[in-house]
Order: C-alpha cells, then structure tokens, then sequence
C-alpha cells in the first residue's frame, strides 16, 4: 500500500490509508489507545479499541516516545479531534524501529529546553522540533525565490573551487590545509572567481556554497563554516547599482516566503513577517558616526572606521524609529577596513564605493564596486601588504579588458536570524561548526 502523508488525509476520508512517522505521544486507557503520529507534513490521531485486539494493545503500550511507526487504518471524520477534525482507525502497526528511553530531552518541551550547547550534542532531536522544520522549509522557500528573481534577470550560477593555493581576502582567518607536497587553503569567498567570470564576459553570475573562516570568535553571530550567497555583475556605474538590485532582490525573497510560510511562521515563531518597502535607507559611514555620536553611543577604540555589534545595533533602532524600515545600507567606508579590490572615490580617494547591509542590527551582507583596472588594482594591492606573486593570478584577470563590476556576499543564516527573529545563529544552521565544534 502507498503511502500518505498526514497532511494530505483529508482528501482520503473513508478509505484505508497507510502512514509512517513519530509516535509523539502515547495515551493508553484501559479500553482505548490513542497515538499521536507524525511526520513532517503534521499530526494525526490513531485510535484502537483495545478489546478488539489484546495482543496488538499490548505492543501499543510498550511503544516508547519517538519510536518509528508504519500503521495502517481507516480514515474518518471525528469533530472533536482537535488535529483536523479526523482520525484515523488503527487495524495493523509495524514497529520500524523503536526509540530508547530516557530521550536525552523532549524536542516538543518548549518549557524546558535545554541549554543551545546541549542540544547541538543531538542535533538530530532538535530538528524534530516543528520551529526547525519550519525554518528548513523556509530556507529552501527563501533560496528558491533568491535563484528565481537571479534567472528572471540572467543571471549565470557557478560553483567554484574551495580549495585554493592562495588567500582570497587577506592572510588572517585563514584554514591552512596539506595539499598533496603544497599548501593550501579553504576558500574564505569565491570573491577571485565571481570576478574572473566578470572578465570571461558571463555579465552576471551568482554562486550559494561553503565559506570557510578560522576566526576564533564565540559569539551568537559567528561560525567557522557557513553558506554563503554571492552575486557579480557586469557594465555599473557605482555601487549603487549593486545595492539597488540587492533590495529587489530580497524584496521579491522575502514576498515569496511570506506567500508560502507567513501564517505558519506567525504560529510557531509569534512575528508577522515584514516584506520590506524599498528604497532601504542609506547612511555614509560618516553619517553613521554622526548618529552614534548624537546618541551617546562610543564604538570601542579598536573599531576606528568600523562598526561593532552594539552600534549596528544603536544605528538599526536610530533607522526604525526615523525610517520604520528594518534594512539600512551603510555605505563609503575607509580604505583603511576594507579590502584592496573595492574600488575608491575618485573625488574621495580615502573612502570605497562599499556598503554593508544591516538587517534588524545584524550585518548580513558586504558588498562594493570593484577595481577592474590593472595598475590601479596592483597599486592597492600593494599599498594594503599584498605581494604581486601571491596575487598575480588574479590580477592577470584585468589585463585583457574586464567591465566595471560589483557584488556582494551574503550569509545565508545571518539572514535567517533576522527574518525569524532568532536569538542565535546556532539555531539557523543544519549544523553548527564553530571553534570548539567538529561533532556531529
């Protein structure tokens, strides 16, 4: 017999069904039985009348929590039901394999979950909470429209290499790996290769994969390894450019999620999911400081010409109070924090033509025009500490014609954080890498 899901019952009514799931919760009377099934679609009530089959209640009893479950029965229409009105009347189940007991905590004891740490140790329980489920579904919804909108404006999707002979950012945060007789590194951004597609003419190109940083940080936002989301485009005038396609595109994103999830997210995570209005704000860095100055806030000396967590903070509650809007690009940093391949100022040569994006206080996003000429591009390169033999394979990429060009990189699950409301990046991601994580 196929299978149903459980959520699709309702289309089944009066006929014999087969379902497979979680037994979630076992209510065992002296006559009745009743069994909570579930599977990744919902909940269904399985009823047995115990006197009709003794044998077959007796294993019922012996069912522990979170056992794997194949059960057949029929399908009927009970109002008092409170999982949809229906049930389903058992007439075989076949243990698939049952769960031991005591569970290391209850996944569905929202009163008493234990502590992030504890429950990354069994990862695979934690996901079984419906909050998860949910936000995996999201996840995908969201990744989706992010490559819907990318294809509807031709965009090209690439993957490249993650292992490299040579650093694509800077020497720091760097995972050192034996290649072969060689040295090598996990890539920190596919940065080098979305801008040799630039120079390959591809125009527009966007890549979703694995980044790789060895930043020691114990923090609620960072990771070791993450899923970054990258875009490159081809013939801008400035960054502008870039940050204007950057709000369409998570405008249409966030619409598509809402379409598909909102009423479900409002259930199970208490938030109305706002599709945001565009233009987002925009601030200079300059203009930042003078807002953060204006409201007693002092960045910590070692932030000079940069933001820390609290003034992301401060500056979003400055945005949504004036803009009601919870994006806020931050734009014109100094030369001195960003990377040598930001293009600068023509008329300002201390300042880039970057950004960061902001969402709800969290910075999810870096973005910039890039130097596509040549000599301006080794000029920087070696102003910031680069050596040319490091960095020639990747200069070679200007010296045959390469187009004015920007992008960005995105984290997918500081995105999530924001979109949800979740208080830790941990609670975002399948699985957490983190300094003092390998396992599972």
């Amino acid at each position: 017999m196929q299978r149903i899901a459980i959520g699709k019952l309702r289309e089944h009514l009066g006929e014999e069904v087969c379902i497979q799931g979680w037994l979630q919760t076992l209510r065992d009377q002296k006559k009745m039985q009743f069994l909570i099934i579930r599977d990744r679609t919902g909940l269904v009530q399985v009823a047995h009348y115990r006197p009709d089959n003794e044998e077959q209640g007796i294993r019922i009893s012996t069912l522990t929590t979170e056992s794997a479950l194949t059960i057949t029965g029929k399908v009927v229409d009970n109002p008092i039901v409170k999982l949809g009105g229906l049930e389903i009347q058992l007439q075989s189940l076949t243990l698939e394999n049952s769960a031991a007991t005591p569970l290391p905590f209850d996944p569905f004891d929202k009163e008493n979950l234990p502590a992030i740490d504890f429950r990354m140790d069994w990862r695979y329980l934690d996901l079984r909470r419906p909050e998860n489920l949910l936000l995996f579904n999201v996840q995908t919804s969201l990744e989706q429209a992010m490559r819907e909108y990318w294809l509807q404006n031709n965009f090209l999707e690439i993957h490249s290499p993650k292992i490299m002979g040579s650093p694509s950012e800077s020497g720091a945060e760097l995972f050192e790996v034996l290649y072969f007789e060689r040295k090598a590194f996990l890539a920190q951004s596919p940065q080098f290769y979305k801008q040799m597609a630039m120079a390959a003419g591809f125009e527009r190109v966007f890549e979703i994969g694995p980044v790789f940083r060895a930043d020691p940080s114990f923090t609620s936002r960072h990771m070791t390894e993450f899923t970054g989301i990258d875009m490159e485009m081809s013939w801008i005038q400035t960054h502008e450019d870039v940050m204007a396609f950057t709000e369409r595109w998570l405008q249409y994103a966030y619409q598509r999620v809402k379409e598909k999830h909102g009423e479900e997210i409002k259930s199970l995570f208490g938030l109305e999911l706002l599709v945001p209005q565009l233009p987002f704000p925009r601030l200079t860095m300059s203009q930042a400081y003078e807002i953060l100055k204006g409201i007693g806030y002092k960045l910590p000396p070692e932030r000079k010409g940069d933001l820390d967590p609290g003034g992301e903070r401060a500056l979003a509650d400055h945005v949504k109070q004036k803009y009601n809007h919870d994006f806020v690009f931050v734009i014109d940093w100094p030369i001195a924090v960003r990377p040598f391949y930001h293009m600068r100022h023509p008329d300002k040569p201390e300042l880039t033509r970057s950004f960061d994006l902001l969402a709800n206080g969290l910075e999810i996003a870096t973005g910039a025009q890039r130097e596509h000429r040549y000599d301006v591009l080794l000029k920087q390169a070696l102003e910031k500490g680069l050596t040319q033999e490091n960095t020639q394979y990747y200069l070679d990429f200007f010296k045959f014609g390469c187009p004015p060009h920007g992008g960005f990189g995105l984290g997918l699950s500081r995105l999530l954080v924001s979109m949800l409301n979740l208080g830790n990046i941990r609670e975002a991601v399948y699985l957490f890498r983190g300094p003092n994580r390998l396992n599972p």
